[in-house]
């Protein structure tokens, strides 16, 4: 992430609004026990194998609560950590500590689970031309984090939203009245710098998508037979997405039939939190 433009422009919006969910008038367990203007040193301990992933956003909740905040990190983000490790020394105002911890450790075992699943998932797919891809099929307001965190564990990231790019699904094609009809439309409509591509599945479809010029073929929810003869009709003649029942199990067999991409949506919608902690306060 650009950290000076993605901070400010977006994960600081989010994050606060993160805050406010938890936070509606005060933290009155903190207040109440905790002295006002103590300094506190906290640590961030892994209780659990992975990869760590969003340590700037896991930083930067403390940061917005208290500007004199800092974090000593001894991992990076794509750094393997194992049960007992510590990651980081936190140094802030101690209600601060304590008011941002849930929210920080949300994040933070949220994409670090992400990019934990995805490296073992893209681990089927070394030694291919293939590409692990991520979908929008990620938690309301958390799809720049989630996403980064897939790219941290070794995938790649589709749309980020309907803006970025034009992908024409079955919907689409029976609102427009067809394959053709649809990619003519969006054509005519879409700036020429944006690639069309269009999801088809069978046959008949992907030969009208690629008549009508579509620049990636997605075959969704394809057999394997009908994906292999698939490839052979587009010839290299469009970009090939392969999506729908997509399992750890059958990456490879996918891979072989020569895709160039492969989507996951389990990746942000499945992925189990990597469990983290933070541990022993201490008021300096």
């Amino acid at each position: 992430m650009n950290e000076s433009i993605t901070k400010k422009l977006n994960m600081d919006p989010l994050i606060l609004l993160a805050l406010k969910e938890d936070v509606t008038s005060e933290d009155i367990t903190t207040n109440a026990v905790v002295k006002e203007g103590s300094r506190g040193q906290v640590d961030l301990i892994s209780k659990e194998a992975g990869i760590i992933a969003g340590l700037t956003v896991y930083q930067r909740v403390f940061e917005l609560l208290d500007e004199t905040a800092s974090v000593e990190k001894y991992v990076n983000d794509g750094d393997s950590v194992k049960p007992g490790d510590l990651l980081a020394v936190v140094d802030a105002d101690a209600r601060t500590l304590l008011t941002g911890e849930r929210t920080a450790l949300n994040y933070l075992q949220r994409m670090s689970g992400i990019a934990t699943h995805t490296q073992k998932v893209a681990k089927h797919l070394i030694g291919t031309k293939t590409k692990l891809l991520d979908t929008r099929k990620t938690t309301p307001n958390m799809r720049i984090f989630e996403k980064y965190a897939v790219t941290v564990g070794g995938g790649y990231n589709h749309r980020y939203n309907l803006s970025d790019g034009i992908l024409i699904k079955d919907n689409h094609i029976n609102a427009a009245g067809g394959v053709k009809e649809a990619i003519a439309a969006a054509k005519a409509y879409a700036p020429f710098v944006r690639k069309i591509e269009v999801e088809v599945e069978n046959l008949g479809m992907l030969k009208e998508a690629l008549e009508a010029g579509a620049d990636i073929i997605m075959l969704d929810n394809m057999n394997t037979n009908t994906m292999k003869e698939a490839i052979n009709i587009i010839a290299g003649r469009a970009v090939t997405e392969c999506s729908g029942n997509v399992t750890e199990a059958r990456l490879k067999e996918l891979a072989g039939i020569g895709v160039d991409f492969i989507s996951c949506g389990a990746l942000t919608h499945s992925s189990p939190i990597l469990d983290l902690s933070m541990k022993n306060l201490r008021i300096l």
